[in-house]
């Protein structure tokens, strides 16, 4: 299946959705909902048990989620879409698996770290800037405390800062990093050897892990949306950051 900016593709037990949106892998709305569609195409697959995430291109996984989709108007739309696609991929009973072969960024962050196993190029640098912008990333926010600890949450939610594959897999991101000529034979090996286990098994043992690890999710990634919506797009900050943004210009803080 080929959606415009997302391609899928279907052989037996194993799918591949392929983000293909130039040169960054932009997720503009329409994108997201292609994403979905996309990954819904495989849950209503009884066969698909492996899908692989990954990305055309040579610049980017994805740069992230559409500055322009951030403003008061549009943002609780992109909200509900990313969302629904972050919320299939942590709670369906497929194992998921990120190849991330370059930057991933913002909502390209997000949605590579909400797989189950995330393999990256040595190299790739990883990242989640929206507080330079005057916003914050919601599913971050939401799951990383609970999965790095607070104190390195704060350090990258906050600071914005990018950050290098290794250090993402020593925090517990990231499951492998490989040489980037190493990167599909690496994911294709994981694929097979998770192929090659009881399909009713491995979706039980799936369902279990998520259960017991991400009991709390869905709360936090719901008041974190509350958050974004009542308080910070009501908030100058964020319509100086996402203007100062498209206006190539630097933003002005107003603290309000």
């Amino acid at each position: 299946m080929t959606a415009g900016t997302i391609r899928l593709s279907i052989e037996g037990a194993r799918a591949t959705v392929t983000l293909d949106r130039p040169p960054l892998n932009v997720l503009d709305l329409a994108t997201i909902e292609r994403l979905y569609e996309a990954l819904g195409e495989c849950a209503r697959h009884p066969s698909v048990l492996v899908v692989l995430l990954r990305a055309a291109g040579e610049r980017a996984f994805s740069a992230g989620v559409d500055v322009a989709d951030h403003t008061p108007e549009r943002a609780p739309a992109m909200l509900e879409s990313f969302h629904r696609v972050m919320r299939l991929l942590t709670s369906w009973d497929r194992v998921s698996i990120a190849s991330v072969h370059a930057p991933a960024l913002g909502g390209g962050c997000e949605l590579a770290f909400a797989c189950d196993f995330v393999f990256a190029a040595t190299g790739v640098e990883f990242g989640v800037p929206e507080i330079d912008v005057g916003c914050f990333p919601p599913v971050a926010l939401a799951s990383w405390p609970r999965r790095i600890g607070f104190a390195r949450a704060a350090d990258l939610v906050l600071t914005g800062r990018r950050f290098a594959a290794a250090e993402a897999q020593a925090a517990g991101l990231v499951t492998r990093v490989v040489r980037a000529e190493d990167l599909e034979a690496s994911v294709r090996q994981c694929a097979e050897s998770l192929l090659g286990k009881s399909p009713a098994v491995l979706r039980l043992a799936l369902r279990a892990l998520r259960e017991c690890n991400r009991l709390e999710f869905p709360e936090g990634l719901a008041r974190a949306e509350e958050v974004y919506r009542t308080s910070l797009l009501a908030s100058e900050d964020c319509r100086e950051g996402i203007a100062a943004f498209v206006g190539r210009r630097r933003p002005v803080w107003k603290g309000r």
